[in-house]
This record gives structure tokens, C-alpha cells and sequence, in this order.
């Protein structure tokens, strides 16, 4: 296999324009331009531990790759002491957005075995933390003002270098013995997740929120 045909290569390059799409909503670009305050951002924290918490809801399989029950990557934990440090101990209570239920009830409707469509959302999810991610809590802190406490979200403490981590968890994508069929699913499954996220992002950023 070369390495132009590795699945991280594939799914790197088929989720590109979605990935671009979704990281230049509206909404979201206004938040890391410090256009927003810090309410906006806990609002925003909101909805997506909802969707951490149906992510990570999953129970791990006797057959999972490695990858997705690694204990390092899980952000429910961090995010509930987050949305606590932002006085939003309550958020359970708060007001959801229908797209994050939605994409809650997706994550919670992928079936256990159904490794591939499952880790199409860890793989989105997890390295976009390490990755943009990163960027986003600087600029809350930067722009608003946020403390450490209120950003664990962003801190993975237990893994000491993300480069190498990202390196490591696509070399196991690489080495998965999928079959054509799931292969795709996989692709197009990370395709649905960056769609579900802009969601959340447009409906954020719409003048009258649900």
C-alpha cells in the first residue's frame, strides 16, 4: 500500500472541504475573533457536552482498535468542570440546542459493533482537540479572559506530546483491516460529523436561537 492510499490519507483528504466548511461558520469565527464574551462560549460548551457525553457513552468492545479506549482522550469529565468554573454548574437544566440533541442522538444511535461509523466520529472529535482545538482555548483565554479551570477541556495532560499522539493513533487508522465496504463507511460517516458539527455552529449563530 502506498502511502498516497493509507486510510488517513483518504479520510485527511475526503473530509477537507467539509473540515474548512465547518470551522468557518459564522458563529464560530466571530468567537475566536473575540467578537462574542465568555457567556457565548459557555453557551457553546453546552451544547457540546451533550454530545461528549453520548461520544463517550459507548461501552468498550472485546475487538475495538486500541484508539478508542484510550482513557487519555475523554473531555466529559473536563468540560462538566468547565461549565462549573463558568457558573454553569447547572447546565443540565439550561436550554439545548436541537442541533446538538440531534447530534447526541446520532452518536447514541450508531450501533456498538458498528466500529467503523463509531470511530469516524472519535477520529473527528478527538484530533480536531489536539489540534484546532488547542487554538480555540487560547483564544478564549486571550479574548474573554478565561482561567485555566474554566479550559481544562483543552488540556490533555496525560499525553505528553499531541504531535506524536496524532502521528501514532493515524498509524493505527493505517493499520486497520477494514474492508472496502467499511472503509467507505468510515469516510463518509467523519463526512456526517463534520456536517453535524457546523449544525450546532449555524444554529448557534442564528438571530433567534432555539
Amino acid at each position: 500500500m502506498t502511502p498516497a492510499s493509507t486510510l488517513s490519507v483518504r479520510i485527511r483528504e475526503a473530509t477537507a472541504a467539509e473540515h474548512r466548511a465547518a470551522e468557518t461558520r459564522g458563529y464560530i469565527t466571530r468567537l475566536m475573533d473575540g467578537e462574542l464574551d465568555l457567556a457565548a462560549y459557555t453557551r457553546y460548551l453546552i451544547q457540546f457536552a451533550h454530545v461528549y457525553r453520548a461520544l463517550e457513552s459507548r461501552a468498550p468492545q472485546p475487538r475495538d482498535p486500541a484508539p478508542l479506549n484510550d482513557p487519555r482522550l475523554d473531555r466529559f469529565p473536563s468540560i462538566a468542570s468547565d461549565l462549573a468554573h463558568l457558573g454553569a454548574a447547572d447546565w443540565e437544566s439550561r436550554p439545548v440546542i436541537d442541533a446538538a440533541l440531534a447530534y447526541a442522538a446520532h452518536l447514541r444511535a450508531i450501533p456498538v459493533i458498528d466500529v467503523p461509523r463509531y470511530l469516524a466520529h472519535h477520529y473527528t472529535r478527538y484530533l480536531g482537540d489536539l489540534s484546532g482545538g488547542q487554538a480555540i482555548g487560547a483564544l478564549m483565554a486571550r479574548h474573554y479572559g478565561a482561567t485555566p479551570q474554566q479550559l481544562s477541556f483543552y488540556r490533555f495532560e496525560q499525553i505528553a506530546a499531541a504531535p506524536r499522539f496524532k502521528t501514532e493513533y493515524r498509524a493505527a487508522l493505517d493499520a486497520l483491516e477494514l474492508s472496502p465496504a467499511q472503509e467507505q463507511a468510515f469516510v463518509d460517516e467523519a463526512l456526517v460529523a463534520f456536517r453535524l458539527n457546523a449544525a450546532i455552529f449555524d444554529q448557534l449563530g442564528a438571530p433567534t436561537p432555539a
